[in-house]
Protein backbone atom coordinates (compact mmCIF):
# COMPACT_ATOMS: atom_id res chain seq x y z
CA UNK A 1 0.00 0.00 0.00
CA UNK A 2 1.42 3.25 -1.02
CA UNK A 3 1.56 6.52 1.62
CA UNK A 4 2.21 9.80 1.65
CA UNK A 5 4.07 11.63 3.74
CA UNK A 6 5.63 15.24 4.07
CA UNK A 7 9.43 15.30 5.70
CA UNK A 8 10.99 18.08 6.79
CA UNK A 9 14.54 18.14 7.32
CA UNK A 10 16.78 20.29 9.81
CA UNK A 11 20.27 21.02 9.66
CA UNK A 12 22.97 22.32 7.70
CA UNK A 13 21.33 21.46 4.20
CA UNK A 14 23.40 22.71 1.45
CA UNK A 15 20.77 23.32 -1.27
CA UNK A 16 21.90 22.08 -4.14
CA UNK A 17 23.60 19.02 -2.60
CA UNK A 18 20.74 18.03 -0.62
CA UNK A 19 18.36 18.51 -3.53
CA UNK A 20 20.52 16.35 -5.75
CA UNK A 21 20.64 13.53 -3.09
CA UNK A 22 17.33 13.57 -2.58
CA UNK A 23 16.27 13.14 -5.85
CA UNK A 24 18.93 10.80 -6.55
CA UNK A 25 17.85 8.35 -3.57
CA UNK A 26 13.89 9.06 -4.25
CA UNK A 27 14.68 7.62 -8.03
CA UNK A 28 17.17 4.50 -6.50
CA UNK A 29 13.62 3.77 -4.17
CA UNK A 30 11.11 4.75 -7.09
CA UNK A 31 9.73 7.06 -5.15
CA UNK A 32 7.92 9.81 -6.33
CA UNK A 33 8.82 13.17 -4.44
CA UNK A 34 8.87 16.80 -4.78
CA UNK A 35 11.06 19.29 -3.11
CA UNK A 36 8.46 21.81 -1.92
CA UNK A 37 10.44 24.31 -0.20
CA UNK A 38 14.52 24.73 0.54
CA UNK A 39 17.07 26.60 2.34
CA UNK A 40 20.35 26.18 3.79
CA UNK A 41 18.46 25.51 7.10
CA UNK A 42 15.68 22.89 5.98
CA UNK A 43 14.22 21.07 3.27
CA UNK A 44 10.33 20.09 3.34
CA UNK A 45 10.23 16.74 0.83
CA UNK A 46 6.76 15.19 0.05
CA UNK A 47 7.12 11.56 -1.37
CA UNK A 48 4.63 8.84 -2.27
CA UNK A 49 5.41 5.13 -2.59
CA UNK A 50 5.28 2.34 -0.26
CA UNK A 51 6.01 2.85 3.34
CA UNK A 52 9.07 1.00 3.80
CA UNK A 53 10.81 2.94 0.97
CA UNK A 54 9.93 6.17 2.38
CA UNK A 55 11.14 4.66 5.71
CA UNK A 56 14.73 3.64 4.21
CA UNK A 57 14.74 7.49 1.99
CA UNK A 58 14.03 9.05 5.36
CA UNK A 59 16.97 6.83 6.90
CA UNK A 60 19.23 7.46 4.22
CA UNK A 61 18.87 11.42 3.60
CA UNK A 62 18.76 11.45 7.52
CA UNK A 63 23.08 10.16 6.99
CA UNK A 64 24.08 11.95 3.68
CA UNK A 65 25.17 13.29 1.83
CA UNK A 66 28.46 14.20 3.51
CA UNK A 67 28.06 18.28 2.79
CA UNK A 68 24.87 17.91 4.98
CA UNK A 69 24.61 17.37 8.91
CA UNK A 70 20.39 16.70 9.60
CA UNK A 71 20.19 17.76 13.38
CA UNK A 72 16.01 16.54 13.08
CA UNK A 73 13.45 15.10 10.75
CA UNK A 74 9.54 15.69 11.44
CA UNK A 75 7.11 13.82 9.36
CA UNK A 76 4.31 16.55 9.11
CA UNK A 77 1.60 14.38 7.07
CA UNK A 78 0.74 11.11 6.21
CA UNK A 79 -1.98 10.03 4.65
CA UNK A 80 -2.50 5.98 2.91
CA UNK A 81 -3.53 6.08 -0.63
CA UNK A 82 -5.80 3.44 -2.10
CA UNK A 83 -3.60 0.60 -3.95
CA UNK A 84 -3.66 1.77 -7.73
Amino acid sequence: MNTTVTLEFLGDLPQASFAEFAAHRAARLSLSHTMIAQDAGRALVQLTGPEALVDAFEMALSLGPQTCVVRDVRRQENRRKPPE
